[in-house]
């Protein structure tokens, strides 16, 4: 991978990220918080489709590697919501 398919990868990790953490309404953390969901959010909801045999259905491929978008928004917004619930409101 290239330095700008890095880049680029960050910067759509940290959109997913962003709008999963917008979907619950927990809005602790920056950029880098934001782009670690993304990454999470790609793990989580990608394991969820793989799990209930559930198609990738929005992915982008970056230097040969996909991303799917869909599930990583998805997959955040779940990861939020338990982080949420576990620690509370504050």
């Amino acid at each position: 991978m290239s330095f700008l398919e890095v880049i680029l990868l960050l910067v759509i990790a940290s959109i997913c990220g962003s709008i999963g953490r917008a979907i619950v309404g927990y809005s602790h953390g920056g950029c880098l918080v934001s782009i670690a969901l993304g990454f999470i959010g790609a793990l989580l909801g990608s394991w969820i489709a793989r799990g209930l045999d559930l198609p990738l259905v929005f992915t982008v491929t970056i230097g040969n590697q996909p991303f799917p978008i869909l599930w990583s928004i998805i997959g955040s917004a779940l990861f939020v919501a338990v982080i949420s619930l576990i620690s509370g409101r504050r």
